[in-house]
């Protein structure tokens, strides 16, 4: 039997101001700047259990299933003309996933990993899936080191929040 877990948290913040606007028919004096800020946070957490179904000293193959954990706040605020209004948000979700994940040892001290999953079903998000694929370097017994690329993307649309969005890296 197999484990899986991985956990990101996600924290952006992003303004722009706009301006000198024109008078505008709401009231708005000429030379208004209008400043606004999104401040967005993400949280994810996957844990899987699973069965290894190829177990050779040259390739493992493991089937896994379990849950993915979400939780995204987003924090708006609109500022002119001295006022300054904010709006926020926060929810959450957690969606089923099913996966595969496959090593392969290259050497005794370099192998590669590859990991896939999809979920959601509509029972959360309509659709969720990642993709990941290192490459490890076991310095001792204790010890190793990987580098890879990840793809996770959601598509969640319920009860007027929407989340729909790809990351990378």
């Amino acid at each position: 039997f197999v484990l899986s877990g991985d956990m990101m948290y996600v924290d952006t913040t992003d303004s722009h101001a706009f301006g000198p606007l024109p008078a505008l028919p709401i009231a708005t004096p000429p030379g208004t700047i209008v400043k606004g800020s999104v401040d967005s946070k993400q949280f994810m957490a996957t844990l899987q259990g699973g069965y290894r179904v190829v177990d050779t000293p040259d390739f493992t193959l493991d089937a896994l299933a379990g849950a993915r954990f979400w939780h995204i706040s987003n924090d708006v605020t609109v500022s002119a003309l001295g006022m300054s209004r904010s709006y926020g948000e926060s929810f959450g979700w957690v969606d089923p996933v099913v996966g595969m994940r496959a090593f392969l040892p290259l050497t005794e001290r370099l192998s590669v990993q590859a990991q896939a999953d999809i979920g959601g079903f509509g029972a959360g998000a309509e659709l969720t899936w990642s993709a990941l694929a290192t490459i490890n370097y076991t310095v001792t017994d204790h010890l190793s080191v990987s580098a890879g690329y990840k793809m996770l993307d959601v598509n969640y649309d319920r009860g007027g929040h929407v989340y729909d969005t790809r990351l990378s890296g």
